[in-house]
Formats: C-alpha cells, sequence, structure tokens
C-alpha cells in the first residue's frame, strides 16, 4: 500500500505505518472485507452510478434533489474511503481531519439540519408525508456508511448503496413511485439483510480479532490529537478538550483511575462467586477523549487474562434500541436528529419482523457460541456534563403503533433471552463508572478531581455505617418515604420477610465494585403491598429531561404516570411510555435503594450540578426507585452473600418469578433509576409488624444511631456556604 508521503523522516514513517494498521483489515481475518470478483463488481458498478447521480440532476423537484443530496454524500463516503486505503488519510494534517470530520457530519449540525433532508420536519414538508417520512429514514440509515468506510465493512455499504440506487431507479419521469412499493423496498432491504447486520453486530460483540477500536487507543500517539479522527465519530471540542486535558495528567494518576475502574470489574466477580479466569474476554464502553484512562485498563484487563472487546454505538436502526447508545461513541452531533429518529422501526416493526431478526440473532450467536461463552461482560466508564437536552415532539417523526410497541418489547425480550443463552447472566458481571467532560462549565478540572475523590472513597467506612441501616431495614415488614416541601412523595415499599435472620437479609451492602462510587444498600421489593406517589420536581434519565415526574403505583406496578415537558397530557404521557415504560403497559419497581453518599451530593450542590449529575452517582444521593428489572435479573438463582455473611433473600419478585414458566412475562429488558435528593425528603423510616417505626432519615439528615458520620459532609457544606455568604 502507497503512502504517499515519501518525504517522511523515519519516525514519521513509523507513526504513519502505525496509523495505516488501524484502517487495514487482512482479508482472512474479517468478514467485512468482501474478496470476490462478483462482489468487486458490483462494487464498481454501485460506486459509479452513485458518482453519475451526484453530477448530474437526474430529475425535477424534490426527488431529484433528494436523490442528488444523498448521492453526494456518499460520493463524498466513497471519497473517504480512497483516502483511507491509500494512505492519504493517516499522512493528513490537523486541520485536513477537522475538515474532512466536518464534511461528514456538517448537514445535520446546527442550523443546516433545518434543511437536511434527515429532518423528518423538512422532508415531510419537500416530499409529502408518507414519503418524507420513508426517505427520510433512509437517509439517516445511509449515514451508518461513515461507519463501513472507516471499518473497511465494504459489504454493509455496498448494500446500503444498492437500497440507494434501487429506490433510484424506480422514480418513472422523474416522480417518485406508489408510496407503498417504496415501503416494500425498504421492508425486505431491512428484512432481507438481518443476516448481514445483526451478525455483524453479534460478532463484534464477542470477537476481539475485530480491534479497530482497540488499535488506535492502543497504537496511536494519543498526545496527537488526529488521532481522535480515527475514529470516524463526529469530533467536537469536548473530546479534544477532554483529551488534553488527560494529557495533562500525570502518568501515575491516569493509572490510578483507571486501576479503581479495572478492580471494581475484578471485585464484582469476587463478591458474587464467580470465576474469573474462566473467561477470556471484556467489552470496555466509553465516549471519546478518554483513550489515555481506557488504554491503562487494556493493559490491566490484559494482566487478568482478558482481551478487551471495544465495539462502536449501533448506527443501523436494526441493531439501534432507540435513541440509546451502547459502545463506544462520540459527542452527538445534534441530539435532536437522535431523537427525531427513535421510532424508525415503525417502517418495519411487525411480527414477520420479529421472527426474521431473532432467528438471525440465534444463528449468529450459535456461529460464534464459543467466543461469547468466553465473554465476561461490560466495563462501562459513563460521563455526564453534557449540555442539558429537552427534546421537540414532532408530529413528523416517525413513532410505533400499540401494535408495534408490543413487537417492540417483544423483541427486546426474545434478544435477551438468546443472549443470556449463550453468555449466562450467572457467569458474567460487569462495573460502571462515571466522570464529567468539560461542557459541565469554568469548574471541570475541580469537578473531575472531585469525581475521582468520590469513585476512591474508603469503602470500609461505608460498608460499616451501611450496615447499620441493614440491620434495621431487616427488622421491618415496609419502609415508608415522604416527601417535603413541593415534593409530593408519598410511598410505601413492601419488604421480603425473612425466614433466618441469622443467616439471612433482605439489601444488599453496595461497595465500590459493579457500580462505583460506594453508597447504597438495595433490595428488590415485594411488588405486592408497595403502593403511593413517586414525585420529583425535575430530573435527567437516559439523557432526557422530565418536568414534575410523578409515578403512582398499586402492588408494585406503575398504573399512572404524567411529567410537564409539553402542554399537551397525552404527548406528556407518550413521553415517559416512551422512554420511561418503554412501550410497555406498565413496569414493576425493580428495586429500592437508600444511597449513603452525602459527599457526591454534597459536590453536586456545591457546584450546581445536582441535574447534571449521571444517575449512577445521583443514586446513591438518596432514596432511588428504579423502574423495570431487578439488580438480579437472569442470576436469580446465584447464592449472592453481604461482607457479613449473610445470604441475600429478596432477588426476585413476584413478575422475576416467571422465569422459569415465561421469559417474555418475567423481565421487562430496562430498569430506570428515579433519585428523590436528600433536601427534598421529609422521612424514610422503617415500618415493622408490632406498628412501631424507625426512622432512618428526616428532614434530609441522617438520624439512625450509627449513621450520623453521613451527616459531617452535609454540616460542612453548610458551614461552607455560610463562609461564602459572608
Amino acid at each position: 500500500m502507497r503512502l504517499g508521503c515519501e518525504d517522511l523522516a523515519d519516525g514519521a514513517r513509523d507513526e504513519i505505518s502505525v496509523s495505516l494498521r488501524v484502517f487495514q483489515r487482512k482479508a482472512d481475518e474479517s468478514e467485512y472485507m468482501e474478496d470476490s470478483i462478483k462482489e468487486t463488481e458490483r462494487w464498481a458498478l454501485a460506486a459509479e452510478r452513485v458518482r453519475q447521480i451526484a453530477a448530474n440532476l437526474e430529475a425535477e423537484g424534490a426527488p431529484g434533489e433528494y436523490f442528488q443530496r444523498t448521492a453526494v454524500f456518499l460520493k463524498m463516503l466513497l471519497r473517504m474511503q480512497e483516502r483511507i486505503e491509500s494512505g492519504e488519510f493517516a499522512c493528513a494534517s490537523l486541520d485536513e481531519l477537522a475538515e474532512w470530520n466536518r464534511e461528514l457530519y456538517e448537514d445535520i449540525v446546527g442550523e443546516a439540519y433545518a434543511h437536511s433532508f434527515a429532518n423528518p420536519d423538512y422532508a415531510v414538508l419537500r416530499l409529502g408525508k408518507d414519503y418524507g417520512q420513508l426517505l427520510s429514514f433512509v437517509y439517516a440509515e445511509l449515514r451508518g456508511a461513515i461507519v463501513y468506510a472507516f471499518e473497511g465493512r465494504l459489504e454493509e455499504f455496498l448494500i446500503h448503496m444498492e437500497l440507494f440506487l434501487q429506490l433510484h431507479a424506480e422514480l418513472e419521469e422523474g416522480q417518485l413511485p406508489p408510496v407503498e412499493q417504496l415501503r416494500d423496498d425498504v421492508y425486505w432491504f431491512v428484512s432481507d439483510y438481518c443476516d448481514v447486520t445483526v451478525t455483524a453486530r453479534v460478532r463484534e460483540q464477542v470477537d476481539p480479532s475485530l480491534s479497530f477500536a482497540r488499535d488506535i487507543i492502543m497504537e496511536a500517539d494519543l498526545k496527537d490529537p488526529r488521532y481522535l479522527y480515527y475514529f470516524g465519530e463526529y469530533v467536537s471540542e469536548t473530546e479534544l478538550r477532554m483529551s488534553t486535558f488527560l494529557n495533562s495528567l500525570p502518568g501515575e494518576e491516569i493509572q490510578r483511575i483507571a486501576s479503581v475502574f479495572t478492580e471494581g470489574y475484578r471485585i464484582g466477580f469476587e463478591v458474587t462467586g464467580k470465576d474469573l479466569s474462566k473467561k477470556k474476554t471484556v467489552n470496555i464502553r466509553y465516549c471519546l477523549g478518554f483513550e489515555r484512562i481506557i488504554r491503562e485498563a487494556v493493559k490491566n484487563f490484559e494482566e487478568m487474562g482478558l482481551q478487551s472487546i471495544l465495539y462502536r454505538a449501533a448506527v443501523s436502526r436494526v441493531n439501534m434500541r432507540e435513541n440509546n447508545k451502547i459502545g463506544y461513541y462520540g459527542t452527538s452531533p445534534n441530539r435532536q436528529y437522535d431523537y427525531d429518529h427513535k421510532g424508525d422501526a415503525a417502517l418495519f416493526m411487525d411480527s414477520a419482523f420479529v421472527e426474521r431478526r431473532i432467528g438471525a440473532l440465534k444463528t449468529a450467536f450459535e456461529q460464534y457460541r464459543e467466543l461469547a461463552r468466553g465473554h465476561a461482560g461490560p466495563a462501562v466508564m459513563e460521563i455526564f456534563g453534557e449540555t442539558p437536552f429537552i427534546p421537540e415532539a414532532k408530529e413528523t417523526a416517525l413513532k410505533l403503533d400499540e401494535k408495534q410497541q408490543k413487537n417492540q418489547v417483544r423483541a427486546n425480550s426474545l434478544a435477551a433471552q438468546i443472549t443470556n443463552t449463550y453468555i449466562p447472566g450467572e457467569e458474567r458481571s460487569f462495573t460502571i463508572i462515571a466522570f464529567p467532560v468539560p461542557d459541565i462549565g469554568a469548574q471541570f478540572e475541580e469537578i473531575f478531581r472531585e469525581t475521582v475523590r468520590i469513585n476512591t472513597l474508603d469503602y470500609r467506612t461505608y460498608q460499616r455505617i451501611q450496615q447499620t441501616i441493614i440491620n434495621v431495614l431487616d427488622t421491618g415488614r415496609a419502609v415508608q418515604i415522604l416527601g417535603s416541601g413541593e415534593n409530593r412523595t408519598n410511598l410505601t415499599v413492601a419488604l421480603a420477610k425473612l425466614q433466618d435472620p441469622e443467616r439471612e437479609t433482605i439489601f444488599e451492602n453496595c461497595v465500590a465494585d459493579v457500580n462505583i462510587p460506594v453508597g447504597e444498600v438495595f433490595t428488590s421489593p415485594v411488588l405486592e403491598g408497595t403502593n403511593g406517589v413517586l414525585h420529583v420536581g425535575g430530573v435527567y434519565l437516559n439523557g432526557l429531561f422530565y418536568q414534575d415526574l410523578e409515578l403512582h403505583f398499586r402492588d408494585g406496578m406503575v398504573c399512572d404516570y404524567c411529567c410537564r415537558n409539553y402542554g399537551n397530557r397525552e404527548e406528556n404521557r407518550r413521553y415517559i411510555r416512551e422512554n420511561v415504560l418503554y412501550h410497555h403497559d406498565t413496569l414493576p419497581m425493580g428495586e429500592f435503594a437508600i444511597g449513603t453518599n452525602t459527599t457526591a451530593y454534597v459536590v453536586a450542590r456545591r457546584y450546581h450540578i445536582e441535574a447534571l449529575m449521571p444517575i449512577l452517582i445521583a443514586e446513591k444521593t438518596g432514596p432511588h426507585f428504579a423502574l423495570g428489572d431487578t439488580c438480579y435479573s437472569w442470576e436469580e438463582d446465584t447464592p449472592t452473600f453481604n461482607p457479613d455473611g449473610k445470604r441475600i433473600i429478596a432477588k426476585e419478585n413476584s413478575c422475576s418469578a416467571l422465569r422459569h414458566e415465561d421469559p417474555e412475562k418475567a423481565y421487562f429488558n430496562c430498569h430506570t433509576d428515579i433519585t428523590i435528593p436528600y433536601d427534598e425528603l421529609g422521612e424514610i423510616a422503617v415500618l415493622r409488624e408490632d406498628g412501631s417505626r424507625v426512622p432512618i432519615i428526616r428532614d434530609g439528615r441522617f438520624v439512625l444511631p450509627g449513621t450520623e458520620e453521613l451527616n459531617e459532609a452535609l454540616e460542612r457544606d453548610e458551614s461552607w456556604t455560610r463562609c461564602r455568604s459572608l
């Protein structure tokens, strides 16, 4: 392969060769590459036809404009692929890489999105509702070819070009054919190519030989910001500033942060009695900019005998779950664009497609069963501090109807069952940690260091205090949670009954292993008898804001819900149903917990970032309640013990108890935590069978004897606040 950089010094040549290896794949190692003459001819024909359409407006009006603009985009990707294969990309300057990255994403960034066919509002305005929604989906799907070009996934690139060309070929005298014909084209494309798209997705989750991202992280010069553009993700100031900041930290600090992350993962196996030595791979999920930490994490996992797998968040709607991103990814160029397309599966989500996709998923897992069996689970590094986002609810955006919502729920359930068959829940674990990004504000560096401190608090202190709380909770039949001030919470959570208090416990004493930082005790509530109202004035859940979120429970199940994001009650309910209930008619309260990390709470208040804290940290700053599955889903029958040796017996509820006879009714494949902060709490009290009540928290302070130490951070903060006001 010719670099075209003959005048470079030897050192620079070495660096370029490292960059090139990132983009090369050997034909005998990758099923993404196509090396047959037939595929080569298909590629040449498709590429040439795309270039022709890009060069000439072959139809009048909006249809012609749509196809030409889309062809121009695909032509740009073909040129990008040529740059990568020839070595031009690896030789490019930082300014050139930044400009090419801008070109790839410019039509969905900022004001340009208002006039992009990726925007369903614009597509519907120009093409009409039926055509506009359909072709906006096609354009969004074709944008995934950015990834295919960078990773050399030529088969996926090719089939998407051919979809575009098929639709274009059906123009008759410049006019679009009947919309039903185009719908059929799209439906059968999505369905027929499940074997390609779903199989590729399964393989990249379990096969360490697909090392595109890992090669960049381990081989590139991370002090040179050019490496960020090698991934093919949108690169914003967030990634550039994050990478620069981490490069300013000493190596020992980076190693310490990475070790907290990886040790939490190892300890997660240890405390649950799972054998990590049987496993061969771990999946690292993170956001671009943190590569210096991730490089050390990869090394740490290698010392544990684990190869790291880093796969990108899905770009094809077939493999996406609404707007959730699972894998590695960069800053979204436009979060409204992501939100606008989260319901695009409405074009194909029928029962036949569910069966087709599930069949392809099972076949793929069977093909890679040995790799799947050796997979240990994810290690996740989340971020927080992004600019708050409240989505616009667009009438033009595709939405699943009631029947399709049920199909989506069923598809998720069946997929989870298959995954658990090949990567058994009782044999895998995980860990999650979170760090701020520069978007959080001018005090980012201080907040980052405070977060590191929060993530490394002494777990022994919390373990001791939390055991005191558990000892009292174990004596109760229920817990009552009351809000204060404007918080309308009034909930009674029913608890499991102990048969042998000397050897059994209801709550898990959670320290810094799978969920970092320390600071909670949690249980799976008894649904029957769990009743009342949960209210939060304002909260971010999975990146979306909810104002005055209110959930009503009857026997542990959500029976009513509302918020005040939109003026229309039905739109507010749709917002919750889609993004919190995930299209289920109802969900159980899968978890009740009491957070004890007052230090994290104080940091959030001091820097006024309460609303920006990720749920991973926020859940430790007050009581929280999870909608969906319990924390023990798929491993209810695996014995779990607290540090004091007591066996945790509250691992299921009346829903998950159905797992042996009907897994679709047992599991909901979601788990969303909702936290009430300490300052909105009137009381948390244990209710006993004899009618007595023992307060744990009252008016935002821990009042149970033996827990007063948790108030010290709150009191220091009050003193600090008073001094600041003088």
